[in-house]
C-alpha cells in the first residue's frame, strides 16, 4: 500500500481529461491559494468544478519522470484517486512541490498545456479498473525505475483496452519487459502510437514485440529510437510491416547495429503505402543497405519526411537512391546531413530536389562537396517556393557560393525562407558576407540566421556588420542571430549600442563566448 498523501503526491501524475465546452479552468487566484505545496488535502472544489472531476472522463495518464509508481503497481496508484482537479498550466506546483524531475518529465513531452492534478482518496479495486479500462493514453517514460518492473506495473491491463498511445521513453526497460509488451500489444487492439525509444535493452526481445505488433492493425506511430536493435530485427519488423497498413511514422534511429540488415529484408517496407514519415539517422547504413533502400524508399509515395542523416556509407553509394527521391512529390523535410556525400551523389540530389514542390526544409550542413558547388542547387533555390528552411552549415562554403545565394535572395526566391544556416563556413571573405548582409532585408519572413565560426577559430567582424544592423532592422520576424565567435571592435561595439537606443523589439545577437547581447528591433 501506498504509505502516504504526501507520497502519493510526489508521483506527480497528470491526468488529461476530455477537452468539453463545460471544462472548468482554475484561475490564477485559486491555483496562489495551493501556494508553493500543491492542493492541501482539504481544499475544495466548486460545484462546478467537481462536476467536471469524474474518473468515469479520465482519458489520459502522464507519470513520466516519477520515481516512485514502480514500487506499487500502477493499480494501486489509480486505486488513489477518487476526484480530479482541473488545472491549467500547474507546471509551478510540479516544479516546487513534484519530483526533481517533474519539470524536465513534462517538457519532453512538449509541455502539456492541460494538466490535472491529484486529489488523493481512495476509490475500490473494482473502480480503479474501470479507469483503466477508460484510458486512452498512457505516458511512464523517463522513470528508470520502471525497468524491470513493468509487468507489475501493468499488470491489469486486460484485453478490450482503449489506450490508443503507450508511450515508455527511456524507461531502462529489460528484455524481460520487451518480451512483456509483445504479450500486452494483442490486448491494445486500438493503439495507433507506440515509443519504446531510448530502451537499448529490448532489442533482445524484439522476436516477442515485433508478433504482438502483428495484432494492432491500427498503429500509425512506431517510434524504436535507440532501442538496441540489430539486424535481425529487421527481418522481425519487416514481417510485421505487412500488418501495419495504417503505419504513419516509422522512426529506427540511432541503432548503429542495424548496419547491413536491409540488405536482404526491406521488401515489406513498401507496403506502408500511408507512411508518411521515415527515420533512418545513424544507423550505419551499408551501400547494400542503401541499394536495398533504393528499391523502396521511391514507391513510398505519401512520404513527407526523409532523414538519413549521419550515415557516411551514403556518400559514394546513394547516386541512385537520391536520384529517384524525385518520385516522391510529397516530401516536405529532407535531411542529409553528415553523409559524406560526393560530387557525383550531390549532383543527383540537386537534379532530383526540382521535383520536390513541396519541400520546406533542406539539410545538407556538414558536406564539404557543396562548397564550390552551390551552383548545382540554383534551380532549386529559384523554384522551391515552400522552401522555409535551409541549412548549409559546415558546407565549406566559398565566397562565390554565398554570392550566389545573395542573387537568388535578391530576386525574391527565398522570400518565405524562415531559418538560414551558414555557420561554420570559414572561407567567405569579407566581401562575400559585405553582398549577403545586404540582402538579408528581402528575407522579409526570416526568424533566425545562423553565421557563427567554428569552436577552433575566431575572427574580427568587418565593415559589413553594418549593412546587418541595417537590414535586420527592417525584418520584422527576426528574433535570432548566430554569431559566435565573431569578434566586435570598439567601434562596431558602439554600433550596437546605438542600435539598441533607436530600436525596442527583441532581437538575441549570440555571439558565444566573446560578447553577447539582446538588441531591440524596429516596431
Amino acid at each position: 500500500m501506498l504509505q502516504s498523501k504526501n507520497e502519493l503526491q510526489l508521483v506527480t501524475v497528470l491526468i488529461t481529461q476530455v477537452a468539453s465546452p463545460s471544462s472548468t479552468h482554475l484561475g490564477s487566484a485559486q491555483r496562489g491559494r495551493w501556494g508553493d505545496e500543491g492542493p492541501a488535502s482539504g481544499a475544495k472544489t466548486s460545484q462546478e468544478e467537481k462536476s467536471t472531476a469524474n474518473t468515469s472522463n479520465c482519458r489520459y495518464i502522464n507519470t513520466s519522470e516519477c520515481d516512485l509508481i514502480w514500487r506499487y503497481g500502477f493499480t494501486e496508484v489509480i486505486a488513489q484517486i477518487k476526484n480530479f482537479v482541473f488545472v491549467n498550466n500547474s507546471e509551478m506546483w510540479l516544479e516546487n512541490y513534484g519530483t526533481s524531475k517533474s519539470k524536465a518529465g513534462i517538457g519532453s513531452n512538449g509541455g502539456l498545456c492541460k494538466e490535472i492534478v491529484l486529489n488523493l482518496l481512495k476509490v475500490s479495486e473494482r473502480e480503479a479498473l474501470e479507469v483503466i479500462l477508460e484510458l486512452k493514453e498512457l505516458n511512464l517514460s523517463w522513470n528508470s525505475e520502471v525497468g524491470g518492473n513493468l509487468p507489475l506495473t501493468l499488470q491489469k491491463f486486460q484485453e478490450g483496452s482503449k489506450i490508443q498511445t503507450l508511450e515508455l521513453v527511456d524507461c531502462d526497460l529489460t528484455s524481460e519487459d520487451g518480451a512483456f509488451v509483445g504479450q500486452l500489444l494483442p490486448m491494445m487492439q486500438n493503439l495507433e502510437v507506440l515509443d519504446l525509444s531510448i530502451n537499448r535493452n529490448i532489442g533482445a526481445s524484439l522476436n516477442s514485440i515485433a508478433q504482438g505488433l502483428k495484432s494492432t492493425s491500427n498503429l500509425k506511430v512506431l517510434k524504436l529510437h535507440a532501442c538496441g536493435l540489430s539486424q535481425e530485427s529487421v527481418k522481425l519488423l519487416d514481417a510485421a510491416f505487412r500488418s501495419l497498413c495504417e503505419l504513419k511514422k516509422l522512426d529506427l534511429s540511432c541503432n548503429r547495429e542495424l548496419s547491413g540488415g536491409f540488405e536482404d529484408s526491406s521488401a515489406q517496407l513498401a507496403t506502408l503505402e500511408h507512411l508518411e514519415v521515415l527515420d533512418l539517422h545513424q544507423c550505419s547504413l551499408t551501400a547494400d543497405d542503401v541499394m536495398s533502400l533504393t528499391q523502396v524508399i521511391p514507391l513510398l509515395s505519401s512520404l513527407q519526411e526523409l532523414d538519413l542523416s549521419a550515415n557516411k556509407k551514403m556518400g559514394s553509394s546513394s547516386e541512385n537512391l537520391l536520384s529517384r527521391l524525385r518520385f516522391l512529390p510529397a516530401l516536405k523535410s529532407l535531411l542529409i546531413n553528415s553523409c559524406a556525400l560526393e560530387s557525383e551523389t550531390f549532383t543527383a540530389l540537386a537534379e532530383a530536389s526540382t521535383y520536390l514542390p513541396a519541400l520546406e526544409i533542406f539539410d545538407l550542413s556538414w558536406n564539404k562537396c557543396v562548397g564550390g558547388n552551390l551552383k548545382l542547387l540554383l534551380e532549386t533555390l529559384k523554384f522551391l517556393g515552400s522552401l522555409r528552411v535551409l541549412r548549409l552549415s559546415g558546407c565549406g562554403l566559398v565566397t562565390e557560393d554565398v554570392a550566389l545565394l545573395a542573387s537568388v535572395i535578391h530576386t525574391g526566391h527565398l522570400a518565405k525562407q524562415r531559418e538560414l544556416g551558414l555557420s561554420y563556413n570559414d572561407s567567405i571573405c569579407d566581401a562575400g558576407w559585405a553582398l549577403f548582409c545586404q540582402n538579408v532585408r528581402f528575407l522579409k519572413e526570416l526568424t533566425e540566421l545562423d553565421i557563427s565560426f567554428r569552436p577552433s577559430t575566431s575572427r574580427d567582424c568587418g565593415q559589413w556588420f553594418r549593412h546587418l544592423l541595417r537590414a535586420v532592422a527592417k525584418l520584422s520576424e527576426i528574433t535570432e542571430i548566430g554569431m559566435r565567435r565573431w569578434i566586435l571592435p570598439t567601434s562596431q561595439e558602439e554600433e550596437l549600442e546605438h542600435f539598441h537606443q533607436d530600436h525596442r523589439c527583441s532581437i538575441h545577437f549570440d555571439l558565444g563566448e566573446f560578447q553577447e547581447a539582446d538588441f531591440p528591433r524596429l516596431n
